[in-house]
Formats: structure tokens, sequence, C-alpha cells
């Protein structure tokens, strides 16, 4: 067995990010510069422009209309902010409550057994709350009011928080430590969990024994579909026809289709196979490199040789992937939706084009990579459920070009293209979609996460969390930021509003960090009080009227001082680029999967890895977390969380 490297005491989201793209296309970086350095050249028009916005409705002339005088702009979100900080609990706005709805370990499936942390089974985590919960998606049952399902991501596992008696200082060690049981725990922690939910004299609880419930582990059995499929390249000793899989790993942001199923994406794949020896020596060493396998975070291959890449060279072609599961049908085979391309997906935002054909976006969640939309070839069938099963089957992936004229194009990603002459076949394209978006051309961003759509106004947001690894050499005098710690939302506007269409118009929306700090060059609008301004963006909603909720990853008393939490994020007007701080996170915590149920008056979010800890040179474990949330019990390790928010007395969130 390999022994899993020493790596520092992060999230394993902050691990994820060494950069793996070696081609010499064009940052965002130096786009964004270009542009800026040609506004640059007319900084006078540019001030006349900025002083009529801030001035506006002021005349030319410079003259105040009376009624003007005293006016200010009205947001769209009217909530008492939250303060910043940092502690052992979470907080929500004053008049909301924020109930624990369901932790790490409480039952999923009818007879599932009591949660016990000092005795880990992979038997029972099959059949309990599965650990580290991101994405969350619901699905309205009986109109949606009062009652749906709850889709729910399990990423990855934080083993250290989760199994008391390993030893060692540093993770590694304690990786070591693991039993095999354990190991076969943690693997059934991954993947997804379908829950039942009910409102009660105006509280949800899950609903016991439910006839949807299900889990999804790393061990589901899986069938692959799209143009990959059978592809020799996904084809292994246990599965020769390439076309069924063992389970989902790494399981980030998603999205829900409109005809009712689940979009999961798996994201960190590469830490799940080890043999980094046999990897190098392989025909298959540079596209394994380009999507960083094998990392060996995870000693999987102690317990099942397909993790490791001498034993199954294509075992991880067959991950990092868009998984489509039907939650109303338990039996139903999840699919993996080979049509959406193969890389570290971070989200599927979709939207419903004008013409009736369906549109997937998505980030690939690592430092210098890419943006992704895939458009269907079908169209949606609103009448008909059934028809739109494999709608993700056929269509066509793009992945973007950002313009230093504030224009961008969508670049497909087609067999038949010379710059992809290389690639065998269309499988191939999918299944190495970095390596081909590198031919391309496509712009390197600033680890991309999140991407939704807001179908109100047909403009769609873009996560950039983070990119500390651009050096000032990379950098021209009016790029945003080198060594970028602190990331930047990215709005595109389709041209004529088409999502289909090629072409694209972009601005950024803010640069984010502490405006009070005139080196980190923040940008939020001035509106923005010192507890409102936030680092890292990384997943986001837009909600049923079309306002941007956005949450972070990373914030720490370490590098802002303050927690990870959820922001109300304005998008028009003159309070553009205005966030306010809305739910504030437990110490170690991040802050995922924000969902509101279609009446607003509910706001979903999961807590993840609370506990961790903030100082990079000190291991937090199950013995010695840096907070016990939600349970506070001597004994008990810290236990990530679907937390359910509700005004008190009801009404919409936030209005």
């Amino acid at each position: 067995m390999t022994s899993p490297p020493v790596l520092p005491n992060l999230p394993l989201d902050e691990g994820e990010d060494e950069p793996a793209n070696p081609s010499s296309n064009r940052t965002f970086g130096d786009v964004l510069a270009e542009r800026l350095s040609r506004r640059d050249l007319m900084r006078g028009a540019l001030a006349v422009s900025v002083a009529a916005t801030v001035a506006a409705p002021l005349t030319m002339s410079g003259a105040k209309p009376a009624a003007a005088e005293n006016a200010s702009p009205v947001s769209r979100f009217d909530f008492a902010e939250v303060a910043a900080g940092s502690d052992e609990t979470h907080h929500v706005a004053a008049g909301y409550n924020a109930d624990i709805l369901v932790r790490w370990g409480d039952p999923v499936l009818p007879g599932a057994a009591p949660f016990d942390p000092a005795r880990p089974s992979a038997s029972s985590q099959e059949q309990q709350f599965g650990y580290n919960n991101d994405f969350i998606g619901f699905i309205p049952l009986d109109g949606g009011r009062d009652r749906g399902l709850l889709v729910v991501n399990h990423e990855y596992t934080s083993d250290e928080l989760m199994y008391f008696g390993l030893t060692g200082d540093k993770r590694a060690d304690r990786v070591k430590a693991l039993s095999d049981e354990q190991i076969r725990a943690s693997m059934a922690a991954h993947g997804g969990s379908i829950i039942e939910v009910e409102r009660v004299d105006g509280r949800w609880r899950a609903v016991p024994d439910s006839k949807y419930a299900r889990r999804i582990t790393a061990s589901t059995p899986m069938q692959i579909s799209g143009p990959a499929a059978g592809h020799p390249l996904m084809r292994t000793n246990a599965d020769p026809p390439g076309t069924k899989v063992l389970g989902m790993l790494n399981n980030c942001a998603g999205g829900v289709t409109p005809w009712g199923t689940w979009l999961t994406c798996e994201e960190n794949v590469n830490y799940y196979f080890s043999n980094k020896d046999a990897a190098a020596a392989s025909p298959l060493a540079k596209a394994y490199s380009r999507y960083g396998v094998p990392e060996g975070f995870y000693p999987w291959n102690r317990v099942d040789g397909r993790f490791d890449v001498g034993t199954e060279p294509n075992e991880c072609h067959r991950f990092g992937w868009v998984v489509e599961i039907d939650p109303l049908d338990p039996a139903s085979t999840p699919r993996k939706r080979t049509a959406l391309g193969r890389f570290k997906h971070e989200g599927a935002g979709n939207v419903v084009n004008k013409d009736g054909r369906f549109v997937v976006y998505q980030g690939d969640d690592q430092r210098f990579d890419y943006v992704y939309k895939f458009v269907t070839e079908g169209r949606v069938d609103t009448s008909n459920r059934v028809a739109n099963m494999d709608l993700l089957d056929a269509g066509t992936l793009y992945v973007a070009r950002f313009d230093a004229n504030g224009r961008g194009e969508w670049l497909a990603l087609r067999s038949g293209d010379p710059r992809l002459e290389e690639f065998a076949d269309q499988g191939q394209i999918l299944i190495h979609a970095r390596l081909a978006s590198d031919r391309l051309g496509a712009t390197k961003m600033d680890r991309p996460e999140d991407v939704e759509a807001n179908p109100r106004t047909g403009k769609v947001y873009v996560m950039l969390t983070n990119n500390d690894k651009r050096t000032a050499a990379e950098t021209e005098a009016a790029n945003p930021r080198a060594a970028n710690r602190f990331g930047h939302i990215v709005e595109i506007t389709p041209d004529s509003g088409d999502h289909a269409s090629t072409g694209f118009s972009w601005e950024i929306l803010v640069k984010c960090g502490d405006p009070s700090v005139a080196a980190v060059g923040a940008t939020f609008n001035p509106a923005t009080t010192a507890d409102g301004w936030f680092g890292m963006p990384d997943n986001c909603a837009v909600d049923a009227d079309g306002r941007l909720w956005v949450a972070t990853d990373g914030n720490n008393a370490e590098i802002t001082g303050r927690t990870d939490g959820l922001f109300s994020m304005e998008t028009d007007g003159a309070l553009r680029g205005t966030s306010k701080l809305f739910f504030r996170c437990p110490v170690g915590a991040e802050l995922c999967g924000p969902c509101f149920t279609p009446d607003l008056e509910t706001l979903f979010v999961a807590v993840q890895h609370p506990g961790e800890s903030e100082d990079p040179k000190v291991l937090a474990t199950a013995e010695t977390p840096t907070t016990r949330w939600p349970d506070f019990k001597d004994g008990m390790p810290p236990r990530p969380s679907v937390v359910a928010i509700t005004r008190r007395g009801g009404g919409k969130i936030g209005v």
C-alpha cells in the first residue's frame, strides 16, 4: 500500500486547488487587465460615468431635483444584519428561527440504527445521514408548501473529526490509523441522502419511514450513459462493457431539473485514487496529471482495489461526472450523464431556454480552470415527465472564453473540430474535457465554483472563489489582484437573452475582501457595512423573486476574522454590489447548499465540517474540535447538519 501523503490540516476543498492546468491559455486576469487598461485610456470619460451613476437621478447640470434630495435607494432585502464574528454556534438574522433539521448519523432509512460515534459501522452508516452535507435541493410534494423531498449531497469525510481514538499529530498519521471498518464507514458516508420533510406548526421535521427515503453511497450501482458510455477508457476488469459503475464521489454543488430529478456533481475525485508510481509510468500519465490523479488523500485502495490506478487504470475515468437521480422512484438507477463532460464539477445551475432547450451551467473548481455550459439537443416537455428522463444524453458541451472587450464566446467541445484532432472521438473529448478545453483556448479562471442563472433577468452569476497562485508577473497594471485570496463574482449576459447562444457579454459584479484595506482592492458598494462584506464566494442561489444569495467557504479568524455564512447580494440599481450577512456559521464550518421552498417561506442551508481548526498548524480532532456543534455534548463529535430557517410568525425570507 502506498502511504497517504502528509497534507496540511485543511478542509478537503482547501487542498484541492493546486493548479493542474499547464496550458498557455489566457487567464481571466489577463483578460480583465487588458479590458481595464483600455478603460484607463478613457479615464476622464469613466470618471464622468461613475459620477453620473452615483449621483443619479441628478441632471448633467448638477441641479438636484427636490424629490431626490433626501431619497435613498430601496433594498430588495429587508432583515436586520447579523454581526460578523466567530464563535461555537450559528447565528441568524433577528426574527428568524434556525432549527437543526438533520445531522450526520441521523436515521434516513426505516430501521436505521441509532447513531453511535464510538462504534463506527459501514452497515449502519449506509442507512444514516451521511457526512459533510453540501448541495440541497427541494422537490415539492402536494404543492410543496408543507411537504417535499430534500436531496442532499455528502461531499467528503473529515475522518480525523469523525472517529475517536485515532493517533498522530498530522492528518496523514491519523489516516494510517483508520481501521478497515472505519474506511468502509467513510465510504458509506459519501454520496447523498433523500429525505421526506414536512412542516408542522411552522417547523420542519423529517418524516420517519418515508417511502421515498434513500441513501446513495460510494458503492451504489449506477449506469453510465451518453457518448462516453462503453468507451474503451471506461472499461474495467469488473465492468468490461464500460457501462456500469459503483458509487459517486465528492459530490459538491448540484441542481434540480424542472422534471423533478436531482443533478449531483462529482468534484475532487482524484483524492480517492492511489499509486502514483503506476500513474507516472502509464500511457495515460498526461491525462492523469491534468486531473490530479492519483492524490491518495484517502486510503480506500486498502479495502477496494479499484481505487489503485495500477490495478484499474480506467476506474478514475468513471468519476467526475454529473449524476442524475430520480428522487420520486427509490428503485431507479442513478445515471452518470457523460455528455456534460468530466472535470471537477461544482454545481449544475440550469434554466429552460426560450426555445425549450435545457441549459446547464457548470464550474470546474480548481485554480486556473474553466467555466462550462451544456445545451441539450432536445427540448423540455412540460407535460410529460418521462419524456425528459434521457434529455441530458444528447447535446453540446461548451467552454467559455472571456474577451478583453467585455464580450465572450462559448467554444463547442465537439468531435470534428481540427483543433481537437488528437482526440479519437466524442467520448474521449468528454472524458478528457479539461485537455480538450486547453486546446480550444478557454480562459483560465480564478477557481470557478457555483454558476447559477437568474430566470427572471437572464443573467448568469459565476462564483470565483480565489486564486492565490496568481503571481505578480502574470498580471498587468490594472489586473484586479495578484495572489487573489478573496475571489470575485462575474455576471454573464447571454446575447439576446438566449442561453443557447455562443456569444455573451460580461461584467464583474464585485471583487471580494475587506473594502477597508486598500491593498485588497475589494469593490463592494459603499452601502455594504463592516459586517456585510465577505471573501471566497462559493455556492449561490437565486430565489423565486430573482434575488441573489451567496454562500462562502474559507473565511476564518486567520484570514478574515469571521466565519463563513450566507449573504444577500444586490445585483441591480444604485445598491448593486451591496451585501448583507443573514446567517453565520459556527467556527470551522463552511456554508453550503442554500435552497428555498417555492413560497420563499423556508430557507435550507447546509453547515459543513464544523469543528475544524482555523490554525493550519493545529490539527482539530474528534477529541479536540473547535466546537461540538450542534449537540454540544461531551463524547459527541461535531456533526455536519442541515438547518431549516423560517420567519417567526411566518412570511417570506428576507422580505
